[in-house]
C-alpha cells in the first residue's frame, strides 16, 4: 500500500540539503561568511573592484590541506550591490592544469591577484605575485592577465621581475657600482638572515639587469588615471612604487624606492578626498601575524613619513591576527574606506576568515579598531 508522506516532513528532511541562504545587514569580522550559495566565501589575499555599480572581489580560491598554499584552482570571483552579500562568479583566472610547463601550472604559488579597469582599452587588468611551481618564494615575479569582462575569463599574458635595466628615480650612486661577488642570489626574504643595514649588499644593483624582485603587491589607480604597482622588493626589504604603462599591461620604467631597510609586506594604499595619500603595510614575519605600519604623503611618489601602528585595542601588536590585503573605497560616501585583512591558516588555508574594519582619517593620521559587529551607518 501506499503511503503519502506530510509535505512538512518532506520539507524537513530535503530541507536539510538546502544551502544556507543568510541575508547580511552588516560585517562580523573572523566570522564564517557565506556567498548566495551557502558556501563560505573563498577569496583568500584578494581585492575590489567597483564597475557599474556592482563591487567585484578577487581572491585566490584556496583548498583543503596546506597543498592549499599552493595554486590548485585559480583566482575566484564574487560579486554585491551592497558589500555584505556577495555573489559567486566562479574562477575567473585558471591556473593550466594540462600543461607542466606553463608560468601559471597547478601547483605554483599565485598570491595577492588584483583588477582594475581601463578607461581607454575598456580592458579588465590582473596582477598577481607569481612564483614558479617548486621553486618556494625565489622568482618573485609578477604576472599580469586580461579580459573584456570582470568576471573573465582573464588571459594570462606574462609574468616577469619588473623594471630590468631601469633605476629608481632615487638611485643613489653606490646603486650603480659593482656588485661584490660575496652578495647571494638569494635571501631568506626576512630581516633574521640580512645585515643590519640590507642596503650594504646593493640588491637593487644585483637585480638592475634581470629585474627586480616583487613579492606582495598591490595596485592604485589615481585620480589621473595613472595606475601604479606597490610591491616588496630587495628581498622584502624595501617598498616599491612602480608606474604601470598607459595600458596597464607592463611597467613604464618610472618607479621610485621608500622604507629602505624597514621590511614592509602586505602593501594597501588608498587617497582620501584631501589628497592624502596613505599607506597601511604589514612587518614581515611570514605567516605569523605582527603589527601593522602606517604612512602618509601628499604625493604617491613621497616623500612617504611612517606614522605608528594605525590598529587601536586589544590585540592591535598582532593587527587582530591578521595581515592586511586592501583598502576599499565605499561608494557614495565621503572618505568611507575599510581596510580588509585575511587571518591566515596555513595548514589549512580554506579555513582563513576575512577583517573587514572602518577606517578612521584625520589629515595626518589613519587608524582602526576592532569591531565584533558593525555596518555601513558608521559612515555617515
Amino acid at each position: 500500500m501506499n503511503k503519502i508522506i506530510p509535505f512538512s516532513l518532506l520539507v524537513l528532511f530535503f530541507g536539510c540539503n538546502y544551502p544556507k541562504k543568510i541575508n547580511y545587514e552588516f560585517f562580523s569580522p573572523a566570522k564564517e561568511w557565506l556567498d548566495n550559495n551557502g558556501v563560505h566565501i573563498n577569496a583568500h589575499g584578494g581585492g575590489i573592484l567597483f564597475h557599474e555599480d556592482l563591487y567585484y572581489w578577487y581572491g585566490e580560491h584556496k583548498i583543503e590541506g596546506e597543498i592549499g598554499n599552493t595554486a590548485q584552482v585559480g583566482v575566484h570571483v564574487y560579486s554585491s550591490k551592497d558589500l555584505y552579500n556577495w555573489t559567486d562568479n566562479g574562477i575567473a583566472l585558471k591556473i593550466n592544469e594540462t600543461d607542466p610547463e606553463s608560468e601559471i601550472t597547478k601547483g605554483c604559488i599565485l598570491e595577492r591577484p588584483k583588477v582594475i579597469y581601463n578607461r581607454t582599452t575598456n580592458k579588465f587588468v590582473m596582477w598577481f605575485h607569481l612564483e614558479y611551481k617548486g621553486q618556494g618564494y625565489h622568482d618573485a615575479r609578477t604576472g599580469v592577465a586580461v579580459s573584456d569582462s570582470p568576471k573573465g575569463p582573464f588571459s594570462f599574458i606574462k609574468s616577469y621581475n619588473p623594471n630590468a635595466g631601469k633605476w629608481p628615480v632615487n638611485v643613489r650612486a653606490y646603486h650603480k657600482l659593482a656588485v661584490n661577488n660575496s652578495v647571494k642570489d638569494n635571501y631568506c626574504g626576512g630581516p633574521e638572515c640580512m645585515p643590519v643595514h640590507v642596503d650594504s649588499l646593493n640588491i637593487l644593483g644585483r637585480d638592475f639587469e634581470t629585474g627586480q624582485m616583487s613579492r606582495d603587491m598591490n595596485l592604485f589607480v589615481d585620480d589621473d588615471g595613472k595606475a601604479y604597482q606597490l610591491y616588496s622588493s630587495e628581498e622584502n626589504s624595501t617598498l616599491h612604487i612602480s608606474e604601470l604603462s598607459d595600458d596597464f599591461l607592463s611597467h613604464s620604467g618610472n618607479y621610485k624606492r621608500f622604507f629602505v631597510n624597514r621590511f614592509m609586506e602586505a602593501p594597501t594604499i588608498m587617497k582620501n578626498s584631501s589628497g592624502k595619500y596613505f599607506i597601511i603595510a604589514s612587518g614581515c614575519t611570514g605567516w605569523a601575524p605582527n603589527a601593522a605600519r602606517s604612512a602618509v604623503s601628499d604625493n604617491i611618489f613621497g616623500p612617504w613619513t611612517e606614522l605608528e601602528n594605525p590598529a587601536i585595542g586589544n590585540n592591535s601588536e598582532t593587527t587582530f591576527y591578521s595581515q592586511g590585503t586592501f583598502i576599499l573605497p565605499v561608494q557614495g560616501k565621503k572618505d568611507a574606506f575599510i581596510f580588509m585583512a585575511d587571518r591566515w591558516v596555513p595548514k589549512n588555508p580554506i579555513d582563513g576568515k576575512y577583517i573587514w574594519l572602518p577606517l578612521n582619517l584625520s589629515d595626518n593620521k589613519i587608524t582602526f579598531k576592532w569591531a565584533e559587529k558593525w555596518d555601513l551607518s558608521v559612515f555617515n
